[in-house]
């Protein structure tokens, strides 16, 4: 074979005349950038590799900023009635017109009534081309409920009519309402998410840190609450609520309600990585330098599964947006004129209105892309603070 000696000839031996340094190895270690990155860049290596999870974020992030202007990004106002167009259906958006470009524009409607059916008809009158109008002047509102305005990013033609998903049995549009309605559905599971993670974090604490009668008292309590079913007990909550209530003081009501159920989970986490942790020796060194309990939970053991419970606020939170769901579908949460998607959803709750009108379910889509969203950054987030993956 090419490249070896011959039978018999001496093999070479060659020797690096540089002189040896022992900690050369270690110092190329801490030359690496992963050697000097802290927990959280480490975190975030991991989470970028998980491209659903930050796909997942991105789309989260929009959301949010879909509730941070809501008013703007709307095409009208949560309550814009139109009586002339109830129950029309989706308008479809188009480009071309007769092979030319036009631009974004839907075609006007004409509206005409079934007498066998009792039922409006909606056709497409392909001559009358009405383009959007982009950054226009339409319905005024208040920014955040402060600031006066009256621009939106896109509105129907002047003298037209724009429903994109459609409009309900009072005429007013479905894409405006989920628009406006995010902002009660997405607010309320972080707010919800706050409360329960304060009482999981203290009393899951407290037990984890002293045990004794302490833990014993509070693991009972826990297990009643969570032998309670859900439903029932979201039912009895929420009934106790005074319909005099304003739609403002029902929705911290409802907000305390899903805080105050939730966070057993979260405590029996917190109990289990202290219970853990305690007899760790940086703990007893804490305390016989006579730091107090409530010093050494918050700053020495806490932190240091604080990544564990990020992942679990995540996961968390859609259990939150169900449960608002679910209980103003229900008619038992938040109530007219209050917007959220489960109060949308209450116009799909007859059978026969469905049936007829299916577009009054498309709340439920935002509802469903929003909870797979979060359980997908969820578990990117579990994964990115997972040390053995």
């Amino acid at each position: 074979m090419t490249g070896l000696p011959p039978p018999g000839a001496p093999l070479g031996h060659y020797v690096s005349e540089a002189p040896f340094d022992p900690l050369a190895a270690e110092r190329a270690a801490e030359a690496a950038p992963a050697a000097a990155a802290t927990q959280g860049q480490v975190m975030w290596w991991k989470f970028r590799r998980h491209r659903l999870a930050v796909i997942s974020g991105l789309f989260l992030i929009a959301m949010y900023l879909v509730v941070a202007f809501a008013e703007f990004l709307a095409p009208s106002t949560v309550d814009t009635r139109n009586v002339e167009r109830i129950y029309a259906p989706p308008q479809a958006l188009h480009l071309f017109d007769k092979g030319q470009f036009v631009g974004p524009f839907v075609y006007g409607r004409d509206m005409t009534l079934d007498l066998d059916t009792l039922r409006r008809v909606y056709t497409d009158d392909t001559s009358r081309v009405e383009p959007l109008r982009f950054f226009c002047h339409g319905a005024a509102y208040k920014m955040w409920g402060l600031i006066p305005a009256d621009r939106h990013l896109f509105c129907p033609a002047n003298g037209g009519e724009l429903f994109l998903l459609g409009s309900d049995r009072l005429g007013r549009d479905v894409l405006s309402r989920i628009i406006h309605g995010a902002r009660i559905s997405l607010t309320i599971g972080i707010l919800g998410v706050t409360m329960s993670f304060a009482l999981g974090l203290i009393l899951g604490g407290i037990a984890g840190y002293h045990g004794g009668w302490i833990d014993l008292v509070i693991q009972r309590a826990i297990e009643v609450l969570q032998s309670i079913p859900t439903i029932p007990l979201w039912m009895a909550l929420a009934a106790i609520m005074p319909v005099t209530w304003s739609p403002i003081v029902v929705y911290a009501g409802i907000t305390v309600i899903l805080g105050l159920l939730d966070w057993t989970g979260l405590a029996r986490a917190v109990r289990s990585k202290l219970l853990a942790l305690r007899e760790e020796d940086y703990v007893l060194a804490a305390q016989i330098m006579g730091a107090r309990p409530r010093r050494i939970i918050a700053r020495h053991l806490i932190p240091g599964f604080m990544s564990h419970l990020i992942a679990s606020a995540t996961l968390t939170i859609p259990g939150m947006i169900l449960g608002e769901t679910a209980l103003s579908f229900l008619g038992l949460g938040l109530r007219p004129p209050v917007t959220s998607w489960g109060i949308l959803l209450t116009e799909a709750r007859n059978v026969s209105t469905l049936a007829l009108y299916p577009w009054l379910l498309l709340p439920a889509v935002p509802v469903v892309l929003v909870i797979l969203a979060f359980n997908f950054l969820g578990d990117g987030l579990r994964d990115a603070a997972d040390p053995l993956r």
